[in-house]
């Protein structure tokens, strides 16, 4: 599973975080790329970002990666269904141009898989067919269609070039023109067959690749450091350090032996969990005295690509996806070649079913395998199978190809994330019968499906027709399986039907992976927008869009008759919670599910088999390790401190205090009885987070949301850190004459407000925003300027920090509470005291008036999570270098 299925608040928030970091300067860039790689001919470095739009994509690519991106133009030949999903993932992640290029007519059966193709289009030229809807994926990326010859000075203009239907030998002159161009232009080749596919890279000669994985630097906490050759470097126990031997470290802020904070990256070598060797001697360097951070450092790869003339002949080593078909890539590796030689001599493909046509394949495969230098095994069955579905385009095949294929082109143009080197064969032979079915099966109908008949038989495709489907989520999974969903021609029939259910709305973040919606869709119904969109790509499509939660309160809605005439359910979920519940409902009723997430460029499935396989809830992530209180709440030193600090606060104050508010509201009577009643310590503080919502922090401007927000600012990253600091000043020690301030704690620096900063303007904009979303109060055009929110909150009046003698601050890690119930005042007397303001302050409230909490799972909240946690960062190492090392 890909960390907490995609789903937890760790890998959600850790996202928004890197894309705020990614909100600096232009002079901090991300990776470590040359100048030369920033400012090239094409003008990446000037590449306009819609950071509005592409929020997500920054937090996984940088800001660099997606600078370089907007700069490139890329072309995709072969307007067929794997083409048109590699043109709309690349137009998504926000390329300078695309360019789709054919040569051929459209034919019914292209719509089997090409789902920008309608039957209006039939006979056009399918790049020119295509366009157009391309277009309207971005309108900030200029996309073209061509038909032109793809001569050398033809392709000198693209940073990347695809293709996706073309011969072995066309390919090999094409790609020749790209690998001996100067600078080599990335040339990826993809063809998919049936069930079969095949993917070729070749990047040039010299191809750097500058982040090999994405993933954030491994950290340590320095606890203490020998003096020696080797020097033995220990670091605090409270995580387990993830460095592996041959990797190079830096090291900052370490005191005494200050030499390692300047010195080039060095080498570890016999890593263990809580300690390493530094291959460097530190004999003649100063003593250890305290603290430091250890990061490691990222090194870049060289890759050497052949042309595909040289691989064809010597493949290398192939990417695995199935180790139980270790032998199956070579063999696969003749048998494209053999397809090949196939169709250039009889032009055209073996037909489906036919046994003359797949043993003369098969001849071409023998004669071919026997010429190879590696001997190849040979299962004929499996080349009969390849033969009988060559001529069959699937669209589930096109979109996982697609998608893989336009992740090489993102890699191919900003040198992140490792490559594909060189070869990727695939199959998905165990979803067709052990024998291939009559003749008769696969005979076209004239439909749009027979690319899709010519691999599966009739008798399928009409059990797909009458299939009744639930599929849980329209974002942007959700608009990938409807898209499927249609282009299979699932729930086509008389008696199918897809009901999809989705209770959000469309927000602009959206339109940059959730590819059915547009700019004019914003603010409307993701289900019911996503279905009409769906409906548009095959007419026949029966689909049913609900805006229903699929929860316990909704079981009047998603009822036993309900459950029981399902067919199978889709995941397409944002939460595990709601995974879980889903999954449940399926083992109740004994119908499979789909279970699938993605985060950033990893992803899981889990294909769920009643009295088959194991259910989605009977595994579960191992409980993620919880920090102390006093740790979390004042002396967080790593990012997951943060995140868990800042999700706390936000729940408290826009959620839960809210909630609890509208509790009372309910009935006020009745709720000030049981508190009275109660009379304890977690009575008193749920009242008292009433009070403060309801009277100390009400607001009824949007100018009192900004100031309120500045007051929080100013609470938390000033006046709380000052009182700490105060009270354990930087040289204090502990009853046994240590330092306080040792490893793992970290000294903290108050952030004082500047309104020119953009992330405290962007913490005030996110803060007020949601704020007035609780109140209901409107929010002014200026409030989507981030300077013109903090310019108001510039001008807020804020009392001037004293700090106080004799304040306890917790730090022992055993404590449950940072701030004992026990030591304040008397209960009784409290709560007396808080009922009378809160009756005060909403005598004369309507009725009805209630308030709106804000859920943490919107794209709004994470932002005000990520500034809040940023800012948390900021407080513990110096504002200059925050979210270096926290």
């Amino acid at each position: 599973m890909v960390q907490g299925r995609c789903s937890t608040l760790k890998t959600q928030t850790h996202c928004v975080l890197s894309w705020l970091m990614s909100k600096r300067k232009v002079e901090e860039p991300l990776l470590d790329v040359p100048k030369k790689a920033k400012m090239d001919s094409n003008g990446a470095a000037n590449g306009v970002i819609d950071e509005n739009l592409h929020s997500r994509q920054l937090a996984v690519y940088g800001r660099e990666v997606m600078r370089r991106m907007a700069g490139s133009s890329v072309l995709v030949s072969g307007a067929n269904g794997v083409g048109v999903e590699i043109a709309k993932n690349v137009i998504l992640a926000g390329v300078r141009a695309l360019t789709i290029h054919d040569h051929k007519a459209v034919e019914v059966r292209d719509l089997s898989a090409q789902f920008y193709l309608t039957q209006d289009d039939v006979g056009q030229n399918r790049a020119e067919a295509c366009k157009d809807r391309l277009q309207e994926l971005n309108s900030a990326v200029e996309v073209s269609a061509s038909s032109a010859q793809l001569t050398p000075e033809y392709l000198s203009q693209f940073q990347t070039v695809v293709l996706t239907d073309a011969s072995i030998e066309e390919s090999k002159r094409i790609n020749e023109v790209c690998h001996s161009h100067q600078p080599p232009i990335p040339f990826i080749r993809v063809e998919t067959r049936g069930i079969f596919a095949s993917v070729f890279c070749d990047f040039g000669p010299s191809f750097t690749v500058y982040d090999v994985d994405g993933e954030e630097p491994h950290t340590g906490i320095v606890a203490s450091i020998t003096s020696g050759n080797p020097a033995l470097v220990t670091c605090v126990d409270d995580e387990r350090l993830q460095f592996q031997d041959g990797q190079l470290v830096t090291f900052s802020e370490v005191v005494g032996m200050t030499e390692l904070n300047n010195h080039k990256p060095i080498r570890v070598q016999n890593c263990k969990a809580h300690s390493f060797e530094l291959d460097v001697d530190t004999t003649k360097f100063g003593e250890f005295v305290r603290g430091g951070i250890v990061t490691q450092h990222k090194e870049t790869k060289i890759l050497s690509f052949k042309k595909l003339s040289e691989a064809l002949e010597a493949p290398g080593e192939f990417l695995l996806s199935d180790f139980s078909k270790i032998e199956r890539s070579p063999m696969l590796h003749v048998a494209f070649q053999a397809l090949d030689a196939y169709q250039a001599e009889i032009d055209s493909l073996p037909r489906p079913g036919v046994s003359e046509d797949a043993e003369k394949l098969l001849a071409i495969f023998n004669s071919l395998a026997g010429k190879q230098a590696d001997k190849v095994e040979v299962e004929e069955g499996l080349i009969r199978k390849f033969a009988s579905g060559a001529s069959g385009e699937l669209n589930p095949m096109a979109a996982m190809f697609g998608g893989f294929v336009g992740q090489e082109v993102v890699k191919a143009l900003s040198g992140k994330f490792h490559p594909l080197h060189q070869w990727f064969y695939f199959d998905m032979v165990e979803s067709m019968p052990d024998d291939i079915l009559p003749t008769a099966e696969y005979e076209p109908m004239g439909s749009r499906y027979d690319s899709q008949i010519a691999v599966f038989g009739r008798t399928l495709q009409q059990k797909l027709h009458s299939l009744k489907l639930f599929l849980v989520g329209a974002g942007a999974l959700g608009c990938e399986f409807l898209k499927n969903f249609a282009m299979m021609g699932i729930a086509c029939g008389d008696n199918g039907v897809v009901t999809v259910t989705d209770d959000d709305v469309i927000e602009k973040s959206n339109l940059s992976r959730q590819f059915l919606f547009r700019n004019w869709h914003i603010g409307s119904a993701k289900s019911t927008i996503a279905s009409e969109a769906a409906a548009k790509l095959n007419p026949a499509l029966r689909v049913d869009p609900l805006q229903n939660r699929v929860s316990p309160e909704t079981e009047s809605v998603f009822n036993d008759t309900f459950w029981e005439g399902l067919d199978l359910v889709v995941n397409a979920l944002d939460n595990v919670n709601a995974r879980l519940y889903v999954d449940s409902r399926c083992v109740y009723y004994c119908k499979p599910l789909l279970e699938s997430g993605t985060l950033g460029p990893k992803c899981n499935t889990q294909m769920v088999i009643p009295r088959t396989t194991e259910n989605y809830g009977a595994s579960r992530d191992p409980p993620e390790k919880s920090a102390p209180m006093c740790t979390v709440h004042s002396f967080p030193h790593n990012i997951d401190h943060c995140l868990t600090w800042a999700r706390s606060e936000f729940e408290g104050l826009l959620e839960k205090g809210p909630s609890e508010a509208n509790t009372y509201l309910g009935d006020p009577a009745k709720y000030i009885e049981t508190v009275q009643t109660s009379a304890d310590a977690a009575a008193r503080e749920q009242l008292a987070k009433v009070v403060e919502v309801l009277a100390a922090d009400k607001v009824s401007t949007f100018d009192d949301c900004i100031a309120w927000a500045r007051l929080k600012f100013q609470d938390y990253f000033h006046d709380r850190i000052a009182q700490l600091t105060y009270t354990f000043p930087e040289d204090a020690i502990t009853s046994t004459g240590a330092p306080f301030w040792s490893a793992p704690k970290r000294f903290p620096h108050v952030v004082k407000f500047d309104a020119a900063d953009p992330a405290h303007a962007s913490f005030m904009q996110a803060a007020a925003i949601l704020k007035a979303e609780v109140y209901g109060i409107a929010r002014p055009e200026w409030a989507a300027d981030p300077a013109a929110v903090a310019a108001v909150a510039a001008k807020v009046a804020v009392p001037e920090f004293q700090p106080r003698k004799g304040v306890k601050i917790e730090t022992d890690p055993k404590a449950e509470n940072p701030t004992p119930a026990s030591t304040l005042a008397d209960d009784d007397s409290v709560i007396d005291r808080l009922v009378a303001q809160l009756q005060a302050a909403t005598q004369g409230l309507p009725a009805a008036f209630r308030l709106q909490p804000v859920h943490f799972e919107k794209v709004g909240p994470l932002l005000l999570v990520g500034w809040l946690a940023e800012q948390a960062c900021r407080n513990v190492i110096a504002a200059h270098r925050a979210g270096t090392h926290v």
